[in-house]
C-alpha cells in the first residue's frame, strides 16, 4: 500500500483517485473547489460515469479515500502526488498550463524529500522538463517527476483504467518508474517504459490519430451520399481489415468531448512551435466543423427555410454514457437552428438542463408536434424508440439521424422521412411524396 495524494478532482482527477483507492492504497484528493469537496466527502459523485459513485463510496467508507481543499494535509507523507489539473485550450489552440504550474508551486512548499510527482494532466511534449524546472526554482528537496498520460474514455473510464491496453510510464530514473510501476502492481495491463517527452507524445498522437480517422470516415462518407452508395457497408467493409479495425469507424456529425477537439489543436500547435505546419490536422479539424453543419444543411435543403419550425433534438451529450456537453454537435447545431430562428427543443436521458434551450425529461414530449427531429447522441433510449413513436406523435414524422441509429430498410413501409449521413434519404409512402417540398 502507497500513501498516494491526488491534486485536482475533475474528471482523471476524480476516477483516478477513486481507482487507486480500489487497488488498496490510501489516497487523499484535493481540490480548491470547497463546494466540490464538501459533496465528495458526503459521498455525492459530481460525474456521470457507470460505476463510479457506488466504488467513490465504498473507497469513502473503507477509509482508503479522502477528499480534502487543504494541499498541505493532502501531501503530508505522501509518496506519490498526482497532478490531475485542467489544461484548457488558450486562445491559439494551444495547452494552458497554468494549473499544472500553480499546482506545482504550491507544492514546492509542502513536499517531501524524495516524492515522486506524476503527471496526469493532459501536457504537451516537454511539459515534464518545466515542472521540474518550476520545481527546482521554488525547492531544494529531492524529487522525481514521472509522465504517465491517462487514456480514459467517458462511459467507460472505469474498464480503461483496471483493463486498458496500457500502461505508459515516461520517467529519466529507473528507480521513479519502478515506484510507479508498483503503485500499478495490481493490474494486468502492458506496460510501456519510455523517456517523458516521449509518454507526452503518445497521449497527444493517440488522440489525434482517432480524430483523423473519424473525419477520414465522415469524408467518404459524403462521397458515398453523392454516388449512392452505403457507408455503413463501406465502413462494416473497412473495419474487417485487421490492418484499419472497425473502431472509430462511425460515419456522424463529428466528435467532441474534452480531449479531442482540444488535444488534436494542441498538437497542430506544437507542431507549429517545430516550425512543422501539421497540415494534416488542420484539416481534420476543418472537416470536424463542417460535420457540425451537416444536419442543419440536410434541414435547410428539405425546407428552404427553419423559421418557425419546431425542432426536437435528441441527444445533447458528446456521446453517450456521460453528461459532458464539451464541444457536443448538439449544442453548436441549438445554436445554429436558433440563429435560423427554428425553435428547438431537447431531450437527453442524463443532461437535464442547458442555459440557452428547453430541456424535457421526456422524449415523447419533445417529439409531440415537432415539424421534424434531429439525433444528435446515439443513447439507448433514442436508438431503441419505436418508430410507431415518431409517427403517431410528430406532425409530419421527418427524421434527420446524424448518428446513423437506424437502417434505412427499417423505414420500409413506413410513412416517415428519413435522412442520416452517407446514405440516400428515404422518403416515406410513395403516396406522401407529393405532400411536402423536397
Amino acid at each position: 500500500m502507497k500513501k498516494i495524494a491526488v491534486i485536482g478532482t475533475g474528471y482523471v482527477g476524480l476516477v483516478t483517485g477513486t481507482c487507486l483507492a480500489s487497488l488498496g492504497h490510501k489516497v487523499t484528493c484535493v481540490d480548491i473547489d470547497e463546494k466540490r469537496i464538501s459533496s465528495l466527502q458526503d459521498g455525492h459523485c459530481p460525474l456521470h460515469e457507470p460505476g463510479l459513485s457506488p466504488l467513490m463510496q465504498s473507497n469513502l467508507l473503507e477509509n482508503r479515500l479522502q477528499f480534502t481543499t487543504v494541499l498541505e494535509e493532502a501531501v503530508q507523507g505522501a509518496e506519490a502526488i498526482f497532478i490531475a489539473v485542467g489544461t484548457p485550450e488558450n486562445k491559439d489552440g494551444s495547452a494552458d498550463l497554468s494549473y499544472v504550474k500553480n499546482a506545482i508551486e504550491n507544492l514546492s512548499l509542502y513536499i517531501n524529500d524524495g516524492t515522486l510527482i506524476i503527471i496526469k494532466s493532459t501536457v504537451p511534449p516537454g511539459t515534464n522538463q518545466k515542472v521540474r524546472s518550476w520545481m527546482q526554482a521554488r525547492s531544494e528537496r529531492t524529487f522525481h517527476v514521472v509522465s504517465n498520460p491517462e487514456f480514459l474514455r467517458e462511459g467507460s473510464a472505469l474498464n480503461d483504467f483496471f483493463y486498458g491496453d496500457r500502461i505508459v510510464i515516461g520517467s529519466t530514473d529507473s528507480k521513479a518508474g519502478q515506484f510507479l510501476e508498483e503503485i500499478y502492481s495490481k493490474l494486468k495491463t502492458p506496460r510501456l517504459l519510455t523517456d517523458p517527452l516521449s509518454a507526452e507524445m503518445i497521449k497527444y498522437a493517440s488522440n489525434a490519430f482517432l480524430a483523423t480517422k473519424i473525419s477520414f470516415i465522415n469524408e467518404i462518407s459524403s462521397i458515398c451520399e453523392k454516388l449512392g452508395g452505403d457507408i455503413e457497408q463501406v465502413a462494416q467493409g473497412m473495419g474487417m481489415d485487421s490492418r484499419i479495425g472497425e473502431q472509430f469507424l462511425r460515419a456522424g456529425i463529428g466528435f467532441g468531448g474534452s480531449c479531442f477537439p482540444k488535444d488534436t489543436k494542441a498538437l497542430v500547435q506544437v507542431a507549429k512551435e517545430t516550425a512543422h505546419p501539421f497540415n494534416l490536422l488542420s484539416t481534420v479539424m476543418d472537416v470536424n466543423e463542417r460535420q457540425k453543419n451537416l444536419l442543419i444543411e440536410k434541414a435547410l435543403k428539405r425546407y428552404g427555410s427553419l423559421k418557425g419550425k419546431n425542432v426536437a433534438v435528441l441527444g445533447l451529450a458528446f456521446k453517450p454514457n456521460t453528461d459532458d456537453i464539451r464541444e457536443s454537435p448538439a449544442v453548436s447545431l441549438i445554436q445554429r437552428l436558433q440563429q435560423l430562428e427554428a425553435n428547438p427543443t431537447a431531450y437527453d436521458p442524463v443532461v437535464k438542463s442547458i442555459p440557452f434551450c428547453p430541456v424535457s425529461d421526456s422524449i415523447h414530449e419533445v417529439l409531440t408536434g415537432a415539424d421534424f427531429a434531429m439525433i444528435c447522441t446515439e443513447w439507448s433510449s433514442i436508438c431503441d424508440l419505436s418508430l410507431d413513436v415518431y409517427e403517431t406523435t410528430m406532425k409530419r414524422a421527418v427524421l434527420f439521424d446524424g448518428r446513423n441509429c437506424y437502417a434505412p430498410e427499417d423505414f420500409e413501409g413506413r410513412n416517415i422521412e428519413y435522412h442520416s449521413v452517407g446514405r440516400q434519404a428515404y422518403e416515406g409512402l410513395r403516396e406522401n411524396k407529393k405532400t411536402h417540398k423536397h
